[in-house]
């Protein structure tokens, strides 16, 4: 690859969305760990007077926002947790309800659009939660929380009006159909 290992590194990042270890840097990349290493500082300061930052959280390294943008993304976050959900919130809780635990690439099937947005805007509310994919180390699912089913005034998500009819409508379109016998 030609791009330098200290952007192929931020590429990696960016793409996991939170910490990586070290170690899972190194074997992604196939270098030693004192290169990752190297790469990282590279990373460190080519990443100085901007908006991102390396963050450290012992062996494992994510990308920040940078200290001096606090107050800006404050003001974001706090519009973002006191505006309406809207609909394209509701639409991906919809999914996330119904045929959770699922993937981003999972909702972005059944929307049609990218839901990075929505998604980390309900993951700032504490609607929804991001867990380890239980087949891919790489990927995430999404399920709620809790708070959700507060959030809707329910004490269980089974509550909603119609669930376990449009729950088990859903899983049949998702199941194979039965076989058939052959003529």
């Amino acid at each position: 690859m030609d791009l330098p290992l200290s952007s192929q590194i931020e590429s990696l990042l960016l793409f996991k969305g939170g910490a990586v270890p070290v170690k899972e840097l190194v074997e992604a990349l196939k270098v030693s760990e004192a290169e990752v290493l190297e790469a990282l500082e590279t990373l460190r300061t080519e990443l100085q007077g901007r908006g991102i930052r390396l963050i450290e959280e012992g062996t494992r390294v994510a990308l920040g926002t940078a200290p001096e943008t606090k107050a800006l993304i404050e003001s974001v976050r706090r519009d973002d947790l006191e505006g309406q959900i809207g609909r394209a919130g509701l639409e991906t809780l919809s999914v996330i309800i119904y045929q959770g635990p699922v993937s981003r690439a999972d909702i972005e099937y059944v929307r049609g659009v990218n839901v990075s947005t929505t998604l980390r805007s309900l993951l700032m509310r504490g609607l929804i939660e991001r867990i380890d994919h239980p087949t891919d180390a790489r990927a995430f699912q999404y399920q709620i929380t809790p708070e959700l089913v507060a959030y809707f005034g329910l004490s269980r998500i089974t509550d909603l009006p119609n669930y376990a009819t449009v729950k088990a409508e859903l899983d049949a379109l998702r199941s194979p159909p039965p076989p058939t016998e052959q003529q």
